[in-house]
């Protein structure tokens, strides 16, 4: 694991970061916190005009990027975010969910999987007949 990526030891739960740290910690850009801010994703502190991040906000961040590394719109993940509730009340819910999505994305893969397969055979049949068809041609001196 790169030192630079290397997740910081836990922090106490009142501990807060500063946007260049999560940034720096999750390999972003400060744009993207903000944009993240912006659809109101993260909701951090205002200390002094700067923005104050919370282990909460710290975890979410690590959540959205994780999320939109699998192809989850920021919608999606908002709704997912939003189940787990303020205190993990909807923690349970936020797994049947996730693991429904997870069950729906397998199978669509499989079907994909399934369909370049029979694509590929197709393909290969193609490809000898012509592969055929040209041998034929060399035979009878007509290259």
């Amino acid at each position: 694991m790169n030192a630079a990526r290397r997740p910081p030891p836990p922090a106490p739960d009142d501990a807060l970061y500063g946007i260049t740290e999560l940034a720096r910690e999750h390999g972003i850009s400060l744009r993207a916190i903000r944009f993240y801010e912006d659809k109101g994703l993260l909701a951090p502190r205002r200390i002094n005009g700067g923005r104050a991040y919370t282990r909460r906000d710290r975890v979410r961040l690590g959540l959205i990027l994780r999320g939109k590394a699998v192809g989850m719109s920021l919608a999606e993940i908002e709704h997912i975010l939003s189940l787990y509730g303020d205190h993990g009340e909807g923690h349970a819910q936020q797994l049947d969910y996730l693991i429904g999505r997870i069950e729906a994305a397998m199978a669509e893969l499989d079907q994909r999987r399934r369909h370049i397969e029979a694509m590929l055979g197709e393909l290969g049949e193609v490809r000898a007949q012509l592969k055929k068809a040209r041998s034929a041609r060399r035979r009878a001196g007509k290259a």
